[in-house]
Parts: structure tokens; sequence; C-alpha cells
């Protein structure tokens, strides 16, 4: 497992070099949650410890949300190649993406529609996003995504 800051740093100096421009803090919030995701899709182990709260826009993490401006101009440390994989492949997948169309995703998401139950839709909200949850979520993409291979080899 690695912290979610080192994976924070991977994401947003990669997506500078790739777009030539700075993540903006929403953008960076739904790759890192789809990063999440997606190593659970792969191993059904989290990338990180660090939880998500379901704020109004989707998925954030509040470590992440203080470090942000720091997180922008230091380099990330050493990563091993599995994480790096599945933090490029967010990126590809999702990084071109403007950070509006990110959080309607992260809205669909069972994880962040269950953080959000009881909540007005303008209101603010520190719930945790359960890791099981996102686990579902992750379940339903591993899921279509078997479903799909099925297609194409026929």
């Amino acid at each position: 497992m690695i912290d979610a800051i080192d994976a924070a740093k991977y994401v947003a100096s990669s997506y500078q070099k790739r777009f030539k421009e700075p993540i903006s803090e929403m953008k960076l919030h739904k790759l890192l949650y789809f990063a999440q995701r997606e190593s659970l899709v792969r191993s059904n182990k989290a990338m990180f410890d660090a939880q998500f709260q379901g704020w109004r826009f989707g998925p954030v993490i509040p470590e992440v949300r203080r470090e942000y401006h720091n997180i922008l101009f230091n380099s990330p440390l050493w990563m091993d190649q599995n994480n790096k994989d599945i933090l490029d492949y967010v990126i590809d997948k999702y990084g071109c993406k403007d950070a509006w169309s990110l959080s309607r995703l992260t809205h669909g998401e069972y994880s962040w529609i269950n953080s959000r139950r009881g909540i007005g839709e303008y209101e603010n909200s520190a719930r945790i996003i359960s890791i099981d949850d996102i686990r579902v979520d992750a379940e339903r993409i591993r899921n279509r995504r078997e479903l799909l291979n099925m297609f194409e080899e026929n």
C-alpha cells in the first residue's frame, strides 16, 4: 500500500507532463478515487489507506486537500510498477475529461451515493465513503469488463 499523498504527487506530476498544465484540485481527487477503485478492480486491495469523504461534488481525501499546493510542487517518491500502471491507466482514461464531467461520473458511483444518503443535494458533508462501498463499484466494473471480454471473444 502507498501513501495517498505520494499517489497524488505521482498523478499531479504525470498529469502536468502529459497535458502541459497543472491538475486542478477537483480533478486530482476524482482521479485518486478512480485509482482506488481500479486497484480494487484489479486486486481487491486498496491502493492507499486514506479515506474519501462524500463531498457535494464527489469524493475528496482531506489530507490531499490540505496538501494540494505542496503536492503540485513536489516530485513523487519511488513507486512500484503495479501502482504506476494503475495511476497511468486512470490518467490515460480520465485525465482528458474536465473536472465537472468527472464529478458527474462519481455521482453515479454506489459508494458516493451511499455516503450522501440523507444529505441534501446542496449540503456539504464529511461523511466517510466506505472502502466496502468502493468495492461494490469495483465489482460492477469487473463484471462489466468480463462481459465485454466475452462479447469480444465471440
